[in-house]
């Protein structure tokens, strides 16, 4: 059950990720929008593989 917890939270990081990649685009803002997209990819796949390896067993 822990682990599911932290799946979600890693996907609710990858989510305010996305947004400030979507911020950064309107300020133009190079290098905060790489390490924000960074972010985005890096939390959003360990959050879709947790849950997933949790569904799966």
């Amino acid at each position: 059950m822990g682990h599911i917890v932290l799946g979600i939270l890693f996907l609710l990081v990858a989510l305010l990720a996305v947004v400030s990649v979507v911020r950064q685009l309107k300020y133009k803002n190079i290098l905060a929008l790489l390490f924000s997209g960074l972010t985005a990819v890096v939390f959003g796949f360990f959050s879709i593989a947790t849950i997933i390896s949790e569904i799966t067993g």
